[in-house]
C-alpha cells in the first residue's frame, strides 16, 4: 500500500508540473482574462464601465493659482518683474456627459461634456471674491498687440493712448480672483466695443467656461479593436484641427485624458487631446507605483512635447505664424484665442528653457508640484489618480506705437496656472481591487498547479528517502515473530 501511495504521489507530481508548464507556455488563463478584459472594456448602453464614462465617480478638483505682481512700475521701467504665488483657489468640477448619441451600429458614441465648477472654501486660501491680485491687463496688451493690423486701428489707437495716459499702471491691473477667472465688463473694452461690435466688452480667463461646454466630440465604442476605445475622431464636426502649419500637429489623437484602452504595456505611447491646449499630446511610461492598493503605471509627458524645433523638428508645425518658434517649453495658442497673445507652458516654466525661467524673479519649477502626469492601471486601462497643470502667460513685448511700453522687456509674463487634479474613492478602488483579485487568481492557476505538483513531488520524495530500516521493521511488525517460545 505505501509503495502504491508513494508512485502514485511521483506520477501525480509529474503531471501536474508537466501541465502547468504547458499552461504557462500557452498563456491559456492569462488570455483568458485578457478576453474578458477587452469584451468588457466597449462603450456599451447599461455596462458599469459606460456608466463611469459617462460620469466619473472619482472627485475632480480644480485648483488656481496666481501670480501678483509687486513691482509693476519697475517691470515698466525695464527691470525683471517679481512675482508671488497666491492659491490654492479651490473648486469642485463636475463634467457628465450629456445628449450622448450611438452612431454607426454602436462603434461611435457622440456626446458633449459641459463642466461645472463649485467653489471649495475648506480646500483655498481665501475668498476669491474679496482677494486681489495684481497681474498683466491682458485686454490692453491684447489690442494693443490686434490694432498694429486691425482696419481699426485709427479707432483704437486714441481710445487706449488716454487709458493709458490717465492710468500709470494701464498695462496692469488689479482684480479680483473671481473676476479674473469668470469675468467682468472691461471699461476699455467696452469703450472699444462701441467702435468694434466683434470685441466683447467681456473678459475672464475662464469667462463663459463654467455650466458650459467646448463642442460635441466623437468616440470611439471599442467595439471593433479594444485600442480604440475612447479615441475621439471628431471633435466640433471636424476630424483635424486647422490651428498649425502641419498636417501631424493638426491631427486629433487620443482620448480625452478621462479613461484608456486596457492591457497598457510600459512601452505604449498614450495620447490625450485637449481643447484647452488646442492641441494632442503623448504620454510615456515613467515609473510603476500603487495608489491605494491598485497597482498603476505612471506616464507623463516627455520634455520633447513642447521641446523647440532643434530639439523636436516634429514641432515645426506649432509654430505661428509659420517659422515664428518659440524657445522650448512654450506654446503659442493666440490663433485659437481670438489672437489674444496667450503662450502656455507647465507651472512655473517647468521644463522649460533657464532663460526662461531667470526672466521672471519668483519662479520656482519643480517635478512634484508641476509636472502633468497619469497613473494608470495597466489591465483596465482606468486613470487612478492623475494631474493636469498648465500656465498661462503673456507675450508682452515694446510696442513703437505706444510709448509705455518702450522700456518693457520682451518676456513671457506668468498669469496663473492651474491643477486639475483627480484620486480614486474608496469605493471605487474596492470595486476595482475585487476585480483584480479575480483575475489575478484566474491568471495564477497555472502557478496553483504547479505548486500542488511541487507539493506531490516533496511527498513522493520522502517516500523514496524514508531509511529502508524503518520499513523492514515495519515488515517484521506485519509478519510477526519467527520464533515460537515454549
Amino acid at each position: 500500500m505505501a509503495r502504491w501511495s508513494m508512485y502514485t504521489c511521483g506520477a501525480l507530481s509529474l503531471l501536474l508540473l508537466i501541465v502547468s508548464v504547458v499552461l504557462l507556455v500557452a498563456h491559456t488563463f492569462m488570455d483568458t482574462v485578457e478576453r474578458q478584459v477587452k469584451k468588457a472594456t466597449v462603450l456599451k448602453n447599461g455596462t458599469e464601465v459606460f456608466d463611469s464614462w459617462v460620469n466619473p465617480p472619482p472627485p475632480i478638483y480644480m485648483q488656481f493659482y496666481f501670480f501678483n505682481v509687486t513691482n509693476p512700475l519697475e517691470v515698466l521701467n525695464g527691470e525683471k518683474p517679481e512675482v508671488d504665488e497666491i492659491g490654492p483657489y479651490t473648486y469642485r468640477e463636475y463634467r457628465p456627459k450629456e445628449d450622448i448619441d450611438f452612431l454607426e451600429n454602436g462603434t461611435e458614441v457622440s456626446a458633449v461634456n459641459p463642466k461645472t465648477y463649485v467653489f471649495e472654501p475648506d480646500k483655498s486660501v481665501g475668498d476669491p471674491e474679496e482677494d486681489l491680485i495684481r497681474t498683466i491687463n491682458i485686454p490692453i496688451v491684447t489690442l494693443m498687440e490686434i490694432s498694429k493690423n486691425n482696419k481699426y486701428f485709427k479707432y483704437i489707437r486714441p481710445i487706449l493712448e488716454a487709458v493709458l495716459k490717465t492710468y500709470n499702471e494701464g498695462v496692469f491691473l488689479t482684480r479680483p480672483v473671481h473676476e479674473l477667472l469668470w469675468g467682468y465688463k472691461d471699461p476699455v473694452l467696452s469703450l472699444v466695443h462701441a467702435v468694434v461690435p466683434s470685441i466683447s466688452e467681456m473678459f475672464g480667463l475662464f469667462y463663459k467656461m463654467n455650466t458650459t461646454n467646448d463642442g460635441t466630440y466623437v468616440f470611439l465604442s471599442g467595439s471593433e479593436a479594444y485600442l480604440d476605445f475612447s479615441r475621439i475622431v471628431k471633435w466640433q464636426g471636424k476630424r483635424n484641427l486647422s490651428w498649425w502649419t502641419s498636417d501631424s500637429c493638426n491631427m486629433i489623437n487620443g482620448t480625452d485624458g478621462t479613461s484608456f484602452h486596457p492591457l497598457i504595456d510600459k512601452d505604449d505611447i498614450l495620447y490625450v487631446f485637449s481643447s484647452d491646449l488646442c492641441r494632442s499630446i503623448f504620454a510615456v511610461y515613467e515609473a510603476s507605483d500603487n495608489v491605494k492598493g491598485i497597482p498603476v503605471y505612471r506616464f507623463t509627458p516627455p520634455a520633447k512635447v513642447f521641446a523647440n524645433i532643434t530639439i523636436n523638428p516634429g514641432n515645426a508645425g506649432f509654430c505661428v505664424p509659420e517659422g515664428n518658434c518659440l524657445p522650448s517649453g512654450l506654446l503659442n495658442v493666440s490663433m485659437c484665442k481670438e489672437g489674444a497673445p496667450i503662450i502656455l507652458s507647465q507651472p512655473h516654466f517647468y521644463q522649460a528653457e533657464k532663460s526662461i525661467i531667470s526672466s521672471i524673479v519668483g519662479i520656482h519649477p519643480k517635478k512634484e508640484y508641476h509636472e502633468t502626469f497619469m497613473d494608470i492601471n495597466p489591465l483596465t486601462g482606468m486613470l487612478i489618480r492623475g494631474a493636469k497643470r498648465m500656465q498661462v502667460n503673456v507675450y508682452i513685448k515694446p510696442i513703437p506705437e505706444y510709448e509705455i511700453t518702450s522700456k518693457i522687456q520682451t518676456l513671457y509674463f506668468p498669469v496663473m496656472y492651474l491643477n486639475e487634479s483627480v484620486l480614486i474613492d474608496d469605493q471605487s478602488a474596492a470595486k476595482l481591487k475585487l476585480v483584480l483579485l479575480e483575475a489575478r487568481v484566474v491568471a495564477n492557476v497555472p502557478f496553483i498547479i504547479m505548486a500542488f505538483g511541487l507539493l506531490f513531488g516533496i511527498v513522493f520524495v520522502v517516500f523514496v528517502c524514508r531509511p529502508s530500516r524503518t520499513r523492514e521493521e515495519g515488515t517484521e511488525d506485519e509478519r510477526g515473530p519467527l520464533i515460537r517460545t515454549s
